[in-house]
């Protein structure tokens, strides 16, 4: 999707106009990958907009640099209010918002501690969508990380050319989306969504273990599912589970909740969307647009001059 620019974008603590968030061609980040970041979700409401899960989205953050050795001289708090800051300065709801934080211009090689800490966030319009249309995915050739070489639990840039790997192949190949397995051959997840299955009326999702990001949108379907009474399961899950399962969805900020028609053209199901798919799409996209109340607390408002439709 092609960004829309805003005016501000927030960097090490004050706003500097679009245009100027600039680094230079010898930053570590080009050459090494060393970069952790966020994709969160500012959604309109009846009144105004909110951020979701802002809390959430943050601590990852700085549980993502904490793993990668960078020091960040924001707490929780700071980063939070900074996001809401260039929601504010800029003024735009929907948007998508991607804070980062990557090592910068100092030093040249693989030790990363000389090269300064550079902390940006941004945000540009983006409007919700409702994922009805179902999404035909291949299971790929490529593996997600193996377990102690790239940490999952860490949502680094350099992890994501693994998923730009899985993403290509599915569309060189014809289809909308790739599968991960793990190292065991086991479900692992999209190159950028985490995944569940639905067989007998139990909710199954591969766990951590099986190189899967800590989604945030994963952990609101699992919150969801638990109150709704639904059973669930976390466990290994063999390929052939994408065969024989009665629904599929994706999940992720980004996908939000997102049915899957087919898998290595194979149909799920009758390839519509099912009826707990769509129960917890109806339970996700009431909260994040305001319809019901925000029992889960997982709203933080913010003040916008004006809202986007496209």
């Amino acid at each position: 999707m092609p960004i829309q620019t805003t005016a501000n974008i927030w960097h090490n603590g004050q706003l500097i106009p679009w245009e100027k968030a600039n680094i230079h061609v010898m930053s570590h980040v080009v050459h090494y990958g060393s970069s952790v970041f966020e994709g969160i979700r500012c959604y309109k409401q009846p009144e105004g907009a909110a951020v979701f899960r802002l809390p959430e989205h943050m601590q990852r953050l700085i549980d993502s640099a904490k793993i990668y050795r960078m020091p960040l001289t924001y707490d929780l708090q700071q980063l939070q209010d900074a996001v809401v800051e260039v929601i504010e300065a800029n003024g735009v709801a929907p948007c998508y918002i991607r804070p980062i934080v990557f090592r910068g211009y100092g030093e040249i090689g693989v030790n990363p501690v000389k090269s300064p800490l550079e902390v940006y966030i941004a945000n540009f319009p983006w409007a919700n969508f409702l994922h009805t249309e179902g999404a035909d995915v291949c299971v790929s050739s490529w593996n997600r990380l193996a377990p102690n070489t790239m940490p999952t639990l860490a949502k680094a840039g350099a992890n994501y050319m693994n998923s730009q790997l899985i993403r290509m192949e599915a569309e060189v190949n014809g289809y909308t989306e790739g599968i991960g397995l793990d190292v065991n051959g086991y479900l692992s997840e999209g190159s950028g969504e985490n995944l569940f299955l639905i067989r007998g009326g139990t909710l199954y999702t591969s766990p951590l273990a099986n190189s899967v990001l800590n989604g945030i949108t994963r952990d609101s379907i699992l919150v969801l599912a638990r109150q709704m009474g639904i059973p669930i399961v976390e466990q290994a899950l063999p390929r052939e589970m994408l065969y024989i399962c009665d629904e599929a969805f994706f999940t992720g900020t980004a996908a939000e909740v997102s049915h899957l028609r087919s898998v290595d053209r194979i149909l799920v199901g009758d390839g519509n969307m099912g009826p707990i798919t769509k129960a917890l799409h109806k339970a996700f996209f009431d909260i994040v647009n305001g319809i019901v109340p925000d029992r889960y607390n997982w709203l933080t408002p913010v003040k916008v001059r004006e809202t986007v439709t496209a």
